[in-house]
């Protein structure tokens, strides 16, 4: 395995060679599955398990809060000293400790049959928090000019899997239960321990040695690479917001029944993958690539305010998701690529997981204010109006940036 290059090339540097070489691939390969089957569990958790805990004994409104709630908190809580051990001690065996973390959580959840027992699992699941250090063995793996293509396999993999946990839940939960959904969760697990030591390559795990004092959170919130750590919070900012507007459109606006919004989520999101693909290539051809993310995020304002000012037609909300779902694919592979590229190897595993702490508190900010403005008399259009207004925010804050 070659070693992974990362520095950005200079304006007047040939185009680079494109092709993922045999090893990438299989580094791709077995990473995107590790990302999809987790959170395939996880998904498939999420539209049944407010109902569940509801139904267990003395479950309140505040208890069932909270066993929604407490995977993403201890996630926060444990992303960053994953992140820093995976560059202290090298990136697998942390992602296994990771995975086992969740499956013991999964196998807990399992077995529970109180509420308190639930949370304890969602608890235990939340502290495997993974997400940087199996980002940055992707990017350990992956040459720069690649980099950016590699990330949007792995995000289209994990909207793969939200758009099959969506038409999945419903009939997995009336055939086994959120106890069986539990087991499902355990299995993945188990399958994604499988897949890091057979199907990742071995031998390019970074590890860098240094002692406890060394640059680790400090380097990781430097100020070049607070930039990608902004815009992912408003990336999922505007994703959550989004998302908290066009179920009340859908139903409310354009009488949809709730249990048949999943189709048009499948074909919206089926149809905003082609339009990305160019977005990527051009990114790995272009000279100053940072013009395209600029491009990316102005589109994704783009269009929000269609979204604003269109969403009581049926077809011309799709065509807005369309287009926003193009930009947020796009962008969510282009971050993380370029604050790789960015970040020192010796504190990579440190920078993505504090980019991953950003990424959940932007959906869980854009879910309050979202929520609390559509309970305004500015409704549906006031949440699309916010969430235009964050994106323009980070086009202007962009802009200065080169490269």
């Amino acid at each position: 395995m070659h070693p992974s290059s990362d520095g950005a090339a200079p304006p007047s540097a040939p185009a680079p060679r494109l092709r993922l070489d045999p090893a990438e691939r299989r580094a791709l390969g077995g990473l995107a599955a590790i990302y999809a089957a987790r959170m395939l569990g996880l998904f498939l958790l999420l539209p049944v398990l407010a109902l569940y805990a509801g139904s267990l004994p003395a479950a309140s409104a505040g208890l069932v809060g909270l066993a929604m709630g407490a995977y993403g908190l201890v996630q926060a809580v444990f992303q960053v000293p994953f992140g820093m051990a995976s560059d202290r001690w090298g990136r697998r065996p942390v992602i296994a400790i990771g995975l086992v973390l969740y499956a013991a959580g999964s196998v807990v959840g399992a077995l529970a049959t109180t509420i308190g027992g639930v949370i304890a699992a969602r608890l235990v699941q939340g502290s495997g928090a993974v997400s940087g250090p199996v980002t940055a063995l992707l990017a350990d793996l992956t040459r720069s000019e690649v980099r950016t293509r590699a990330m949007a396999v792995i995000g289209i993999s994990i909207g793969g899997s939200f758009v099959i946990s969506l038409v999945a839940a419903p009939p997995l939960e009336a055939l086994i239960g959120v106890p069986g959904l539990f087991w499902i969760m355990a299995a993945l697990a188990a399958l994604c321990l499988v897949l890091l030591f057979v199907a990742v390559p071995h031998g390019a795990d970074r590890r860098v040695a240094r002692s406890a004092g060394g640059p680790g959170l400090a380097a990781a919130l430097t100020p070049a690479l607070l930039p990608y750590h902004f815009g992912v919070f408003v990336l999922n900012f505007v994703l959550t917001a989004a998302f908290v507007g066009v179920p009340y459109a859908l139903r409310d606006i354009l009488h949809i029944p709730l249990e048949g919004h999943w189709k048009t989520y499948l074909w919206v999101f089926l149809a905003s993958v082609p339009p990305t693909i160019p977005f990527v290539l051009y990114t790995e051809r272009a000279k100053v690539p940072g013009r395209v993310l600029r491009l990316g995020v102005l589109l994704l304002a783009a269009s929000l305010l269609a979204l604003a000012f269109s969403y009581w037609n049926y077809w011309t909300l799709a065509a807005s998701l369309v287009a926003f779902f193009a930009a947020f694919n796009y962008l969510e592979a282009r971050l993380p690529a370029r604050l790789s590229q960015a970040a020192p190897a010796e504190i990579r595993g440190a920078a993505l997981s504090v980019f991953a702490v950003a990424q959940t508190l932007g959906g869980g900010a854009g879910g309050y204010v979202a929520s609390v403005v559509r309970g305004t008399h500015y409704g549906v259009h006031g949440v699309f109006a916010v969430a235009t207004v964050a994106a323009l925010g980070w086009w202007f804050v962009a802009r200065p940036q080169r490269g």
